[in-house]
């Protein structure tokens, strides 16, 4: 009987215990230690969360840098180092899973997790919903990638195997100190039987400033008529916008009314707390993701047709504004520039978007008597 009471007495005092922990996370408190940029404080005999003085402008630096500063994770640790933004006393750099998890921790726009499910909390937000968003974007599409690196990214597929061109950079000691190289090869680089290439971006630049040249056009009726196409297909295209545009908003209607029918139903009690937290979760994911793709559709449209004229524009300068522009202009002029690209053996080959392909095979002018330009 002992034995039988002893037991019920821990199990009765296991399930409190788990009520008060369920009940202070529904309240808004975190039931452990608060995440990095917070700290756990006493006031009044109650344990609560604030914001650490010392710590919180560090996690506000990281999500400023990695949504709008064009870091990988590589990069953001070597930025904030370059700051003296350092993590802990005993560990001065950012380890890159502590990047990763600050990055993305939800307790950082102002929630708490508990059982897989995330609660509104009481605590002061230290990123905004907009900021959240866009790191959540970055993170899912390609901050594991080499970004930073040019032609790397899935841009450019091997002919021999059809699998991506990764690029891999190496620091090698000079006599003038230190020197990065990229060197971009196959991912089955590796793989036996297949080509042992590597090409520096030295090489690949070149190969592109060549398909430059051969872009450019001396005759100005030329030039005019390819600038005309250009903003032919971008009239074309807007129209194509205003449907995305329209179809969003509708998605946001949808989802606005999914959201209140689901308040509606947890306020009548027909759905338990656990069902209507998970499902709210999802829908202010949703509705936050369809602001975000509004928000970003008419700026990126405008963007793409801004970024295709001064792609033609590019085509028809100096070669040297290729390399001084940015990893960001780059990218943009070859995803715009070419349809795909080929790396056969050492040879770049691009399949050329419209207009570019015909400027790339030349252009017949009844002032050339036959010759191309």
């Amino acid at each position: 009987m002992l034995a039988n009471m002893a037991s019920f007495y821990t199990e009765q005092q296991s399930l409190d215990v788990k009520e008060g922990l369920e009940r202070r996370v529904k309240e808004g408190w975190f039931i452990g230690h608060a995440p990095y940029g917070y700290r756990n404080v006493r006031v009044d005999g109650r344990g609560i969360v604030e914001i650490d003085p010392v710590n919180a402008p560090k996690v506000r630096r990281i999500f400023e840098l990695f949504a709008y500063g064009g870091c990988t994770l590589d990069m953001l640790i070597e930025r904030l180092a370059a700051e003296g933004i350092i993590y802990r006393d005993s560990v001065p750099r950012f380890p890159r899973s502590s990047l990763y998890a600050i990055l993305h921790d939800r307790a950082y726009i102002g929630e708490i997790e508990h059982k897989g499910q995330w609660y509104s909390g009481k605590h002061s937000p230290l990123v905004d919903r907009t900021t959240f968003d866009r790191v959540q974007a970055l993170l899912g599409g390609q901050v594991y990638r080499s970004h930073e690196m040019t032609y790397a990214s899935d841009l450019i597929t091997c002919s021999h195997c059809g699998h991506p061109v990764t690029g891999e950079r190496k620091t090698k000691k000079t006599k003038d100190g230190e020197r990065d190289y990229v060197y971009y090869r196959c991912t089955q680089y590796s793989t036996k039987g297949h080509p042992r290439v590597r090409l520096t971006e030295a090489d690949l630049d070149q190969q592109v400033l060549a398909l430059f040249a051969k872009l450019r056009i001396e005759d100005e009726e030329v030039r005019d008529w390819v600038l005309r196409v250009l903003r032919a297909r971008t009239r074309e295209e807007q129209d194509h916008t205003r449907e995305q545009d329209t179809e969003l908003h509708r998605q946001l209607s949808l989802t606005k009314a999914q959201r209140d029918r689901l308040l509606n139903l947890r306020l009548l009690e027909e759905i338990e707390a656990g069902t209507f937290a998970a499902k709210d979760t999802e829908l202010r994911d949703r509705l936050a993701q369809i602001k975000l793709q509004i928000d970003a559709l008419d700026r990126n449209h405008d963007e793409d047709a801004d970024i295709a004229i001064k792609a033609f524009e590019l085509s028809q300068s100096l070669t040297e504004k290729w390399l001084t522009a940015d990893y960001v202009a780059k990218r943009r002029i070859l995803e715009i520039i070419g349809l795909n690209w080929r790396l056969d053996d050492v040879t770049l080959c691009p399949v050329m978007r419209k207009p570019f392909d015909v400027l790339a095979k030349g252009l017949l002018s009844n002032k050339s008597r036959g010759d191309r330009i």
